[in-house]
């Protein structure tokens, strides 16, 4: 579980750095911008575009903080 203020801290950085959340379900989900995701004081919600490959759309997803496994930074590829 994620208390608000946990979420909001990496939503804050500075500078941001994109980040994974990943839930106990093992669903996850990307933020890489930081307007991409509000925190309230039980739910996130967050954004996710389109993939590449146009496999899913554009949509906002309510996510409880209770569900939440982890918060993790997304490695830069390099290349």
């Amino acid at each position: 579980m994620m208390n608000p203020r946990e979420v909001v801290n990496f939503i804050a950085a500075e500078p941001f750095r994109p980040f994974r959340i990943q839930m106990a379900s093992g669903r996850s989900f990307e933020v890489r911008h930081p307007e991409m995701a509000q925190v309230g004081r039980t739910t996130l919600t967050a954004f996710s575009a389109l993939d590449d490959d146009g496999g899913s759309q554009e949509q906002w997803h309510r996510i409880s903080l209770l569900l939440i496994e982890c918060i993790e930074p997304i490695q830069a590829s390099v290349g």
